[in-house]
């Protein structure tokens, strides 16, 4: 999954209408604006910080940065622009677009002299997954083997029995248990960082909030899915968040945490009705434009349910809002 992705993103933009999918800061600028207020008003109600630096993870064609930074100007907030992005097609529109920004292959490099702003849109559900299946000989790692021409996953030698959660120590053979390590490492440090300099972070992707048994592996090719095996290198290959994980990753570090809630919940907290109102006042020629943006950024049959929304926080920053309950 890995190697698949690197050679895939590295070989050209997959965003869009002619690509292979469509991120909602591509949906509709209601989506960046409101990510932009949501970190202005923490900003503001942290006292003002200094030196505050705007960092996101894959950042796509740099979209959703345009919409945020351009909502928390609005309101005084400019900060420095950093990009963690190692696709070259992609880095390459991400510059055109904001020619100031800093790029980064990882976090090693992020500065450490101010609090930082993260933003993860559909960047954790791209990262590879480990998994585990229940066979008749006890739990084992599911790895990818060759069949002549194709690729096919079986359970390899590899005992796992000790990853096994209490809770599916007896599940029927053919289980699957997933995990992604990569993901916990990067969260754990954002909020080590976050605790570290201060800040939020807000990660936003589809996924579910409690571990569960099931493989999420996809694959999406010109906005169908299609067999994940095939055509390694040339399609999209995701898995869903488990923001479980994600949340203890940050609990592990003293994080504040705030969340999950879907993204159809935590937008309309924020204002989207309002501010889809406001559009339609301003553009009337484009109101079905909107609803239709509106509609699929927050239905519980398009994005609004399976999409989800959690935060970081250091613990001596203001609790933010759109996490009613959290």
């Amino acid at each position: 999954m890995a190697e698949s992705n690197a050679h895939y993103y590295a070989s050209g933009d997959p965003l869009g209408a002619d690509g292979d999918f469509i991120t909602a800061p591509e949906v509709s600028q209601m989506f960046g604006e409101l990510v932009g207020l949501w970190l202005a008003d923490l900003w503001l109600r942290a006292g003002k910080p200094e030196h505050c630096h705007y960092v996101e993870f894959g950042p796509g064609r740099g979209t959703l940065a345009s919409d945020a930074l351009r909502a928390m100007r609005k309101f005084g907030l400019v900060p420095d622009i950093h990009c963690v992005e190692t696709s070259p097609a992609l880095r390459a529109k991400q510059k055109d677009v904001h020619p100031q920004a800093v790029f980064h292959d990882g976090m090693e490099n992020l500065p450490d002299n101010g609090p930082l702003l993260v933003v993860a849109n559909e960047f954790f559900d791209a990262l590879p997954i480990h998994q585990i299946i229940a066979t008749h000989s006890g739990w084992r790692e599911r790895v990818v083997a060759r069949d002549g021409q194709k690729f096919m996953p079986l359970p390899g030698a590899r005992p796992m029995d000790g990853a096994v959660p209490k809770k599916f120590a007896q599940s029927q053979p053919g289980t699957i248990l997933e995990s992604c390590p990569a993901a916990m490492a990067i969260a754990a440090e954002i909020a080590r960082r976050l605790q570290q300099q201060g800040g939020a972070a807000l990660f936003i992707d589809y996924g579910y909030t409690e571990t569960r048994s099931g493989s999420t592996l996809q694959a999406v090719a010109a906005h169908e899915k299609i067999d994940p095996f095939t055509r390694p290198g040339q399609i999209d290959l995701t898995a869903h968040v488990n923001f479980e994980e994600i949340a203890q990753a940050g609990k592990g570090q003293s994080a504040r945490i705030m969340g999950p809630t879907t993204q159809g919940a935590w937008l309309r907290a924020l204002g989207i009705d309002q501010r889809a109102a406001a559009l339609k006042t301003q553009h009337p020629d484009a109101a079905d434009e909107v609803d239709a943006a509106h509609h699929r950024l927050t239905s519980p049959e398009e994005m609004g349910e399976l999409f989800k929304v959690l935060a970081y926080t250091a613990t001596d920053w203001p609790k933010p809002e759109g996490f009613a309950g959290s």
